[in-house]
């Protein structure tokens, strides 16, 4: 990826330069054909909305991840989307809200953010992903989970690992604790801190312990809290989390499974299973996503589960895509000529001026080949 010094352009955000630019384009526009092969329907919501619209319903969780600035026509405050999800439910649950259910939205864009994490420094980044609307079954979070996994492998991101997590699964487990209790357990739980969950958890602590240690590759962990004796409610996440993960499976026996028991950083609107994606080679998880509850404004929930890949954490670990071919031609060159030569799949640069050398000209534009009498001659090894 292309650097920008850092006296040019705020902390955080940076230029995309060539060829990287056109490479991000033609992965987004890939993972959209992905998608939509799946029946998933291409929406684009704007930049900016009003502050208030933006943060309603599951957008409540980002309220310190918006940039602010005053609406010089409406007077009202406008906040600048700090993530596409936000958006595509109040568009499901507004100008979409007659369509038939489920609803399958998919959608590619720029977000800005306040500041950047330890997931994602940059502030501002492009997301691509899918939201399936209506649908409370575990059969959605299996489709999501398979359609985006099946759009990365079509990129060509191999070794993709989903590691699953339940957010519900350690309140269900908590109910009986005290608020002191479980604020001090939900600390230690973020850590993994077992010798602190033994100490602050009391009956509940040697349980939570073994989720924590039950981490780890799922037909593993599976086998391990099958032996736990989890409270009613507790059991019941448990194994919708089960009976999905072995659905995964048998819908894409190559793809590796992990759980996180006790995971919900970076989870906080989401209401069953969730799930992270790592690609080998990615410094970073390259999306996450899971399920969630769109508020309709009348005290409707609706059911939804969906996946946000970042599309920046993605580019390092796409295979590159083949060398462009591009033609330079001198000037004069007739526009018949030029569209034939595109028609063939060539990118056609035509000088601009006719006192230059073609191989030479040809090399300092970047392009591959240069016409000579009719014919594309390679310019390689020239020299400038």
């Amino acid at each position: 990826m292309s650097d920008t010094p850092k006296t040019l352009l705020p902390e955080g955000l940076h230029d995309l330069l060539p060829p990287d630019a056109a490479f991000e384009a033609e992965v987004v526009y890939r993972l959209a054909g992905s998608f939509g092969a799946n029946g998933y329907d291409l929406v684009k919501p704007p930049l900016a909305e009003f502050e208030d619209t933006l943060l309603a319903g599951v957008g409540t969780a980002l309220r310190e991840s918006i940039f602010r600035m005053p609406d010089p026509v409406s007077h009202r405050t406008l906040g600048f989307r700090a993530d596409v999800t936000t958006q595509v439910a109040r568009i499901a649950t507004t100008r979409l809200a007659s369509r038939p259910r489920p609803l399958r939205l998919m959608y590619s864009a720029q977000v800005l953010r306040v500041r950047g994490d330890q997931l994602e420094p940059d502030r501002q980044f492009t997301q691509a992903g899918i939201e399936l609307i209506g649908a409370e079954s575990g059969a959605a979070d299996v489709e999501v989970i398979v359609a985006t996994t099946e759009a990365l492998d079509a990129i060509g991101v191999k070794n993709i690992t989903v590691d699953l997590a339940l957010p519900t699964l350690v309140p269900a487990i908590l109910k009986g604790a005290t608020g002191v209790q479980q604020d001090r357990l939900r600390t230690a739980l973020a850590h993994k801190d077992v010798a602190e969950i033994k100490i602050a958890g009391g009956s509940v602590g040697d349980m939570l312990c073994s989720l924590v240690e039950a981490s780890g590759v799922f037909a593993n962990a599976k086998q391990k809290l099958e032996k736990l004796a989890l409270p009613a409610d507790a059991k019941a996440e448990w194994l919708a989390l089960v009976a999905v993960a072995d659905a995964v499976r048998a819908a894409a026996p190559e793809l590796a499974l992990t759980v996180d028991a006790v995971e919900s950083r970076g989870f906080e609107y989401h209401s069953g299973i969730t799930f992270s994606i790592f690609a080998k080679g990615a410094q970073r998880e390259i999306g996450r996503g899971g399920r969630y509850r769109l508020n309709h404004g009348d005290g409707r929930l609706e059911p939804a589960t969906g996946a946000t890949l970042v599309v920046d954490n993605l580019l390092g670990v796409v295979p590159p895509a083949p060398a462009a071919k591009s033609l330079w031609m001198p000037v004069g060159t007739p526009r018949v000529t030029v569209r034939d030569w595109q028609a063939q799949g060539w990118s056609v640069v035509v000088a601009l001026r006719g006192d230059v050398n073609a191989a030479t000209d040809a090399v300092r534009l970047g392009c591959s080949h240069y016409l000579d009498r009719g014919k594309a001659v390679e310019a390689k090894g020239q020299k400038s």
